[in-house]
């Protein structure tokens, strides 16, 4: 993943208002045509939602004739998507409209490539505080400037294979499962003796599906509020970790080690898990893999500590700071957000609409599944802990946790060392 910091951003800032006063006619990646259209390039990276973009696209254009909208898809895989919009933004050709995530939306506004939409919001019936979940829209904003509209989103849910439970005679998960029912279905899966090489679970060192939601759950924490301090050492975010590491020990899922070098993912898929968790996003993958799409159901992710856990991420739209068509781009990100556009996405089956209005279409789009395991309490779920140093964090984080998880440690000791790690690297790129 790459990143931006510190005389990168700066130095992207300069470049930006170079740009402005240089490119009078070609900034921003669209333009008026000669037939007066005006033309916006739309920057995505995922080419299974490349199809519901252009029919939203296309609606869009029917209302507003002036507009041609032009698709520019580049794979988010290495890291190729930030690298070109990077270059793109520094060029001034950024697309008008483009894709961004919680990950980068910090560091893109400091460089100052991302628009101030207040101004366009005020005139609009978007009303985000709405229609919107709070965690998504408070996810894009920067000392009170909302600099993108929330598009979609990701929770997480326990799916299951119901041909494993049929064979050992356990009784389906529910959506009133707490941990301690987690646990012993794990224990009577095991006991009824699964095939070779299957597991009743999966405990892979995954922070946003697995720990992190049952560290908030248990009144945890990641991160404090001003993002100069993380919360390693507190005990009731050491438990909502070690409740997988014990379910690893208790030989209910494979080691640490093995789903490094085989996705739990892949093993659901390959039929070696009778349960796995899973963000919303794997629903596309799930459901395509006729090896198992036949046997397969979920429920919501089950209750610890008297909660229900889980962590919301999702997407947003912005709009090129440097676009020639700032007012023409900031219309039509609104009007992704609006209950048509949000309609049309989530009927696709794809994604879950960030719009709170529009999210059944997701859990509808498949009556086979229980989809709204994923959007029954989404409102409720914790933001995934950004800041500036996040992916510099998370690295450290799975890699001081392997040490847990295989035994060689104890939790608490690799906390310890973790929070002090951790700390000074948010004092460095604090500076």
């Amino acid at each position: 993943m790459k990143r931006m910091r510190g005389t990168k951003v700066l130095a992207m800032g300069m470049a930006l208002a170079m740009a402005a006063m240089s490119l009078a006619g070609c900034s921003g990646g669209g333009g008026a045509s000669k037939g007066g259209a005006t033309n916006l390039s739309f920057g995505i990276w995922d080419e299974k939602q490349r199809p519901v973009m252009e029919a939203m696209a296309q609606a869009y254009e029917k209302t507003h004739e002036n507009v041609k909208i032009e698709i520019q898809l580049t794979p988010y895989k290495g890291g190729e998507y930030w690298t070109k919009l990077e270059a793109a933004a520094t060029g001034g050709t950024a697309p008008d409209v483009f894709w961004i995530n919680v990950l980068h939306a910090e560091d893109y506004y400091d460089g100052g490539i991302l628009l101030d939409l207040n101004d366009y919001l005020k005139k609009s019936d978007l009303d985000l505080e709405k229609n919107f979940p709070e965690a998504l829209v408070k996810a894009y904003n920067f000392e009170d400037k909302q600099i993108a509209v929330p598009k979609d989103f990701d929770t997480n849910a326990l799916w299951y294979n119901k041909d494993i439970f049929d064979k050992a005679g356990v009784a389906y998960p529910t959506d009133d499962w707490t941990f301690d029912d987690l646990a012993k279905a794990c224990k009577d899966l095991k006991a009824a003796g699964l095939d070779s090489g299957a597991y009743p679970f999966a405990c892979p060192i995954d922070f946003q599906t697995w720990y992190y939601p049952t560290v908030y759950a248990n009144g945890g924490w990641v991160l404090n509020a001003d993002k100069t301090e993380t919360g390693y050492n507190d005990p009731k975010t050491q438990e909502g970790i070690q409740c997988w590491i014990d379910l690893i020990k208790e030989g209910y899922s494979p080691s640490a080690n093995a789903l490094s070098e085989t996705s739990a993912d892949a093993m659901f898929e390959g039929g070696q898990l009778a349960m796995v968790l899973a963000g919303s996003y794997m629903t596309p993958e799930y459901t395509s893999n006729d090896a198992i799409n036949t046997k397969i159901n979920l429920v919501e992710f089950p209750e610890f500590n008297g909660k229900e856990p889980n962590i919301i991420n999702g997407l947003g739209y912005a709009v090129f700071s440097g676009s020639k068509n700032k007012d023409a781009a900031a219309d039509f990100a609104l009007w992704l957000g609006s209950e048509e556009a949000m309609k049309i996405q989530g009927e696709s089956g794809v994604v879950i609409s960030a719009r709170n209005d529009a999210q059944k279409y997701f859990a509808d789009s498949n009556k086979d599944l229980n989809l709204a395991a994923y959007t029954n309490h989404s409102g409720e779920a914790n933001p995934l802990p950004v800041c500036k140093s996040v992916a510099e964090l998370y690295d450290v984080e799975a890699e001081a946790l392997k040490a847990a998880y295989s035994g060689d440690k104890t939790l608490a000791d690799v906390c310890s060392q973790l929070k002090t790690d951790a700390d000074a690297i948010l004092a460095k790129n604090k500076k």
